[in-house]
């Protein structure tokens, strides 16, 4: 049964839920203030759980920002490479890399695949969506910084080179579902204690947990805006795990973040 449609928002109550856990939904007003039940991973819009023919939108407009080797086992996957030029030395800042925005795409949406990508790597992160302009924020002040978190799909082309822009393979047209909902930062009580988990075709590929990030959450966000302004809406991806499962056209895939949501996306063909 269809979801009754909400009324249209007050301004107080619209100004409420761009403060709350957001989703977009097509023809619906923007933004739908939602949860998400923790155990069955069912959305609700207030009292009726949204089925899956539900039609959702990218829920944020900011910009979104990825961050290489934050992980401790993508780090040490490189072995002596990090000591060889350019760099000669694991890095000492931040490595930020963009998903623009032709690449976003919405939970249950399809992503496309053309003739010459014959596989992609998922790319299961927390995305950390920011609540209002960030610069300079100390590490004691950087959660109250953040609007909430997502679930983020940084899909890309394998690929190996961490020295150069990877726009060929990294910024391809759908590569980053995000969402389905931005989830408040005060239901998150402990974002170091999350995981993030990958699936192709139902089958759990990987599990990563947050406690393993070289930078946590606090400390990213105080070495980012060290030396660039984050603005309300921004998404900080923060980092992905090694050992990436890989996926073909004719694969559903999903990310999860227990606590968080759950995103889910099917790879097909372009004609």
């Amino acid at each position: 049964m269809e979801p009754t449609r909400p009324r249209p928002p007050t301004r107080l109550n619209w100004l409420r839920a761009v403060k709350t856990a957001l989703a977009r939904l097509r023809g619906w007003p923007q933004p739908v203030e939602v949860r998400v039940d923790p155990a069955s991973r069912a959305i609700h819009l207030g009292s009726e759980a949204l089925d899956e023919t539900a039609q959702w939108e990218v829920p944020t407009t900011g910009t979104v920002y990825g961050v290489a080797l934050n992980y401790r086992d993508t780090l040490s996957a490189l072995g002596m490479a990090v000591n060889q030029p350019p760099y000669k030395a694991p890095p000492r800042a931040p490595v930020l890399y963009l998903k623009p925005r032709n690449t976003w795409s919405a939970h249950g949406t399809d992503v496309r695949l053309t003739s010459d990508v014959a596989q992609v790597a998922l790319g299961p992160a927390l995305g950390v969506v920011i609540g209002r302009t960030a610069s300079r924020v100390r590490c004691a002040d950087a959660y109250g910084v953040i609007a909430g978190y997502t679930v983020v799909n940084d899909l890309h082309i394998p690929h190996d080179s961490y020295y150069r822009p990877a726009i060929r393979q990294q910024c391809r047209d759908g590569y980053c579902p995000i969402g389905p909902v931005i989830v408040p930062r005060h239901s998150v009580a402990q974002p170091a204690m999350l995981t993030v988990r990958a699936y192709v075709n139902g089958v759990l590929e990987l599990t990563a947990s947050l406690q393993d990030l070289v930078r946590p959450v606090d400390v990213l966000i105080q070495d980012v805006t060290e030396f660039m302004t984050l603005a309300e809406g921004d998404v900080l991806m923060v980092g992905l795990p090694a050992g990436l499962p890989r996926a073909r056209a004719g694969d559903r895939i999903a990310i999860e973040v227990p606590g968080v949501g759950r995103l889910e996306n099917r790879l097909v063909a372009a004609p």
